[in-house]
């Protein structure tokens, strides 16, 4: 088979044409840093208790992502159990905890017994005028110290100069490099704090900081103007070895990359390994829904109800020939269903494929019948039926 045609997904061919993929320089497997447990829960009104962050840790781990960022040991005590509960389960996941560039917050990751740290200072020009009021070389010498620190602890290190695109480029060189030749982190990040970077931008920055160090880079971008995946992807095809992101994309105000989202458009779109059971994806969304308490929009891509459920006619015979002739990706690939549901856009092959369900035999003057009750009945609902609808209808019909 074709790279845009599998059992799985039927995409656009124009994703591997050559002037399209000549620019890239796309890793042999991409990792996944998991950060729901911190950044996700940033979400406003989102809290999870230790007993929430065990169990989405263990569905993390079952799902199959490289790294779990379990939280912020600082935060609270409660925090601070449950990170060092989470590095006792024996994940395959390493375990990260989020750190200030400060001494005093990975002595408390250490204490938990984590594999590494996240350590982030800011690096964008707002934030180093406004927020925090630090110059350069403050900034500078705070990430050295911390960097180091954590190195000589034997932690793994992820620098993290967050707002890195609205830093100021002679800054940003300047620090990445300092701290990588100087404090020897094992990765440095590109995060769009304020999601207001183009896809292109973020290529530009990760290819710019491939050209300064030797190390992974990784990507961490935000979803305010809705383009968290694009931005995330460009980074991956720029050659960064990792991407952050949270299920269901939760975050601050409009939140983070959707884990579910990227882990498929690298696989699919771009032929990249992940190393995550995508038929996993729905279950864990889900489950991260119950926790939350933040309801899924309808029309979430992969997870969402909508995706996956069909009301317009047209074209809806072919669905048994072909499903993804109408949908690119299948419903089974990421753990979900496809739904037919009749409503004002129905036609007459939506009722027969109804009644073939059921088992019913008609008349072709019954399925114009059911037909034009189904739009009158969905047309004053504004909405599709419901299951008990449809059945009373047909027992009204044909009995």
């Amino acid at each position: 088979m074709s790279l845009e045609r599998t059992e799985n997904w039927w995409i656009s061919e124009y994703n591997f044409c050559d002037d399209v993929r000549s620019r890239y320089h796309l890793p042999k497997r991409v990792l996944f840093h998991e950060a729901t447990l911190r950044d996700g829960e940033q979400t406003p009104g989102v809290v999870f208790r230790k007993e929430d962050k065990i169990a989405i840790a263990k569905k993390l781990d079952e799902l199959g992502v490289d790294r779990i960022e379990a939280g912020m040991p600082a935060v609270t005590q409660e925090d601070f159990d449950a990170i060092r509960e989470i590095c006792q389960l024996g994940l395959k996941a390493e375990i990260f905890a989020f750190c200030r560039a400060m001494v005093s917050d990975i002595d408390k990751a250490l204490e938990c017994g984590v594999d590494g740290v996240i350590i982030e200072a800011p690096s964008g020009l707002p934030r180093l005028l406004y927020q925090y009021r630090w110059s350069e070389e403050q900034v500078l010498e705070k990430c050295l110290t911390a960097v180091r620190y954590a190195k000589e602890k034997g932690l793994k290190v992820a620098f993290f100069p967050f707002d890195t695109t609205r830093a100021q480029l002679p800054f940003l060189k300047r620090l990445v490099t300092e701290v990588v030749e100087k404090a020897k982190p094992d990765s440095v990040a590109v995060i769009d704090t304020t999601g207001s970077a183009l896809p292109d931008a973020i290529y530009y920055l990760v290819r710019q900081i491939k050209s300064w160090v030797d190390i992974p880079v990784e990507v961490h971008t935000h979803n305010d103007l809705g383009m968290s995946v694009a931005t995330a992807l460009a980074g991956v095809c720029a050659g960064a070895e990792v991407v952050h992101a949270c299920i269901n994309g939760l975050g601050e105000r409009c939140g983070n990359t959707p884990l579910e989202e990227i882990v498929v458009a690298c696989h699919a779109l771009l032929g990249v390994e992940t190393g995550i059971h995508y038929e996993k994806l729905t279950e864990t969304s889900r489950f991260v829904e119950e926790c939350a308490g933040v309801k899924l929009a309808f029309n979430k891509p992969l997870v969402g109800g909508a995706h996956y459920t069909r009301e317009t006619g047209l074209g809806m015979d072919v669905m048994r020939r072909e499903p993804k002739t109408l949908m690119a990706i299948s419903p089974e690939f990421v753990g979900n269903r496809f739904r037919m549901v009749l409503g004002k856009k129905s036609g007459k092959a939506s009722i027969e494929i109804k009644l073939d369900q059921l088992g019913k035999s008609y008349t072709e003057e019954q399925v114009s019948e059911l037909l034009q009750r189904v739009k009158k009945l969905g047309t004053e609902k504004r909405r599709f039926l419901t299951d008990e609808e449809w059945l009373a209808l047909v027992q009204e019909v044909i009995g």
